[in-house]
């Protein structure tokens, strides 16, 4: 299938010329370009139909997942035929494996996985294997290492009915009729696997080999149950489930059946099961890592031997042979992707596979905001990297663990033959490596960027007050940001306390939460935001009428050049947008900023009046974001020991005691 954008519009303003620029640039074979678009230009629709033009497998990196689950909306929406999915961390909650030396306390690995993050994380790997037309909108997570393509198809079970029976397809088979990546022969030149009928037994050896679990009572996702003749199984990537139906040795039919109801929904006569995990591996390949992982433990043991560090010796000895016992008896063990280095068969200091290893090689990468996001992508490698190697000094990991670990910089930029960088405000290095930007000023609404006022801070904060009544009376919302967490709380306070309907957000408000207050902006339930650093890039918030500065003259990361264009942008989507900078100095990066916003204010200005343009204020649906994605899950009956009476703690002691 082909890429097939869907829009009521049609490019207008500068997206003609960047889309002709930017395609151009890409069938002369540019590798890097870089689209320089202001707030509200429509870049993403300039990005949609770039992908439209190309007709390549397409991934659009962005730098949190709050943008991801917007642009994942935006492109689901522009091309509603074709595969798009979402791929960022799956994690609720992450405490990484630790250990610091000067105090001696080991910090054990803490997670709680989004269930149903992961269910997406194995639907767009899936998609990128099966299918040309797909579209990966993901975090920077997708430079960590996540199990190899070529073990993930081996490891698969690709079935299709031949004269009334089901059957195992041979890889080579399928590579021939895929649609997507597995058409590689990378993919399958490893395998020996041919086609062969199936039985009932030898399903269930191939479903255990593949990390699914069996499980009569609960049918969730990852798991099978087994009836008599009937196995119905819940597939890692998938909303519905399968029925399959055997009679003696044969597998006479599948159907897929709705998991809750079991409601029969379609007959196929071709399916293909993929691992539960991406770190499957084949039995052949993990008798070989075991054997590899044992010579290194040896080595290692003996070298903390011969240093006489003996503790270190007995830690890692009790944590391999455990982990040795478990991939033996299992195939499987907590912590597998620290060993990932040996079940893939790479060298030392080779990158692992990630994500981009799932796309074939002539791929389009779209970097949204790439002014934060490829910063994103240059320090992950170094952090990572300092506390696994305190890990393995003291005994803790292999030192393969080591290499369980993000791309670096330079990885990353192997895998790049066609990419756009996209921002408003451009670095050095998207402007270094690619020719002239392709530019868009002017807006489709006609839209002019804000007009910016610097006032003096004596007094700012009852002058800002009357301004924000103002705006409140047309409402009309308001923005302010600050340059201290302190000052963010005790403003926010203050203009409650004054009956003005006020949310902070900062960084400690999850990222679910952090999507609520700006849909609750935008309905109206708040009128004031009141953050630091987090109102800038990709915010999409039309009924913003002001963004108000405070301390905009403290020259810094927070009001650097770049990062006071992008918060004058959240007021560039209203009509009467209006930016008030308080300040008792101009400073460098204000002037260039301010004289930025008017000159392409004045190209904006001319473009109207040149083509009788009247401005109009964007008006845009209010969707739910990630909870569009993410399903809210039933909040816990928490106890507030606060609000217990002292007089009643034996009693809870006690209560509490029994349950245990």
């Amino acid at each position: 299938p082909a890429f097939e954008l869907q829009s009521k519009f049609a490019p207008t303003g500068d997206q003609p010329a960047a889309i002709k620029q930017l395609t151009d640039g890409l069938k002369k074979g540019i590798r890097e370009q870089t689209l320089l678009g202001v707030t509200g230009s429509g870049k993403t629709f300039t990005m949609a139909n770039i992908i439209q033009n190309i007709q390549k497998p397409t991934l659009i990196l962005a730098h949190n997942k709050t943008l991801a689950a917007q642009l994942y909306s935006e492109f689901r929406e522009f091309f509603p035929k074709n595969e798009v999915h979402y791929f960022v961390s799956y994690f609720d909650y992450y405490q990484p494996e630790a250990y610091i030396a000067s105090t001696d306390t080991y910090i054990e690995k803490d997670s709680a996985i989004n269930d149903e993050i992961d269910r997406l994380r194995h639907a767009a790997t899936v998609a990128l294997l099966t299918r040309p037309d797909t579209i990966i909108v993901a975090s920077v997570s997708c430079i960590y290492g996540i199990g190899s393509p070529d073990h993930y198809v081996e490891m698969s079970l690709p079935l299709i009915k031949k004269q009334g029976v089901w059957q195992i397809m041979a890889l080579s088979e399928l590579a021939k009729n895929s649609l997507g990546r597995l058409h590689s022969p990378s993919l399958v030149n490893t395998s020996t696997q041919s086609a062969s009928s199936l039985n009932q037994t030898n399903f269930m050896i191939y479903l255990i080999a593949m990390q699914y679990h069996r499980n009569d009572l609960a049918f969730e996702r990852g798991n099978f149950r087994v009836k008599g003749d009937t196995i119905d199984l819940f597939p890692a990537s998938g909303e519905v489930a399968y029925r399959f139906e055997f009679d003696f040795d044969t597998l006479e039919s599948v159907k897929i059946i709705d998991p809750l109801t079991a409601e029969i929904l379609e007959k196929p006569e071709q399916i293909h099961i993929f691992p539960n995990t991406h770190y499957a591996t084949p039995r052949d390949q993990l008798s070989r890592a075991i054997d590899t992982i044992k010579v290194e433990f040896d080595n290692r043991l003996k070298y903390f031997e011969a240093e006489h560090k003996y503790l270190e010796a007995q830690r890692l000895s009790q944590r391999t042979k455990y982990d040795l016992e478990m991939l033996e008896e299992t195939g499987f063990v907590k912590g597998i992707e620290n060993y990932s280095r040996h079940l893939d068969g790479r060298k030392a200091g080779e990158p692992p596979a990630t994500l981009l290893d799932f796309f074939p090689d002539d791929f389009l990468l779209l970097v949204d905001e790439s002014h934060m996001t490829l910063p994103q992508v240059r320090g992950m490698y170094n952090g990572d990297h300092a506390r696994k190697t305190t890990l393995v000094d003291y005994g803790f990991r292999l030192p393969s663990a080591l290499d369980n670990r993000p791309l670096t910089f330079d990885e990353f930029e192997t895998h790049i033959r066609r990419a756009i960088y996209v921002s408003a405000t451009p670095g050095k290095y998207e402007l270094e490596v690619s020719p002239a930007p392709a530019q868009q000023v002017i807006r489709p609404t006609g839209l002019l960027d804000p007009e910016i006022e610097v006032r003096k801070t004596e007094g700012q904060i009852d002058d800002l007050m009357q301004e924000i009544e103002e705006r409140i009376a047309k409402n009309q919302r308001v923005i302010v940001t600050t340059l201290t967490k302190r000052m963010a709380e005790d403003l926010s306070e203050h203009l409650k306390d004054h009956g003005i309907k006020t949310a902070y957000i900062h960084s400690e408000i999850d990222t679910l939460e952090r999507g609520d207050i700006l849909r609750d902006l935008r309905t109206g339930v708040y009128d004031v935001l009141v953050g630091i650093n987090l109102l800038r890039e990709g915010l999409d918030l039309p009924e913003v009428s002001l963004v108000a500065i405070l301390d905009a003259d403290k020259e810094g990361f927070l009001r650097s050049e770049s990062a006071l264009i992008q918060t004058i942008g959240r007021a560039a989507r209203h009509e009467e947008g209006h930016v008030i900078m308080y300040a008792d100095n101009i400073t460098e990066s204000m002037e260039r900023a301010i004289t930025e916003t008017n000159r392409r204010r004045d190209i904006q200005m001319n473009y109207n009046k040149e083509h009788g343009i009247t401005p109009h204020s964007i008006k845009k649906e209010i969707s739910l974001g990630l909870r569009a994605i993410i399903p809210e899950k039933e909040k816990e009956n928490k106890l507030d020991l606060k609000k217990v009476p002292k007089s009643e703690f034996k009693v809870l002691i006690k209560e509490l005691s029994e349950q245990m």
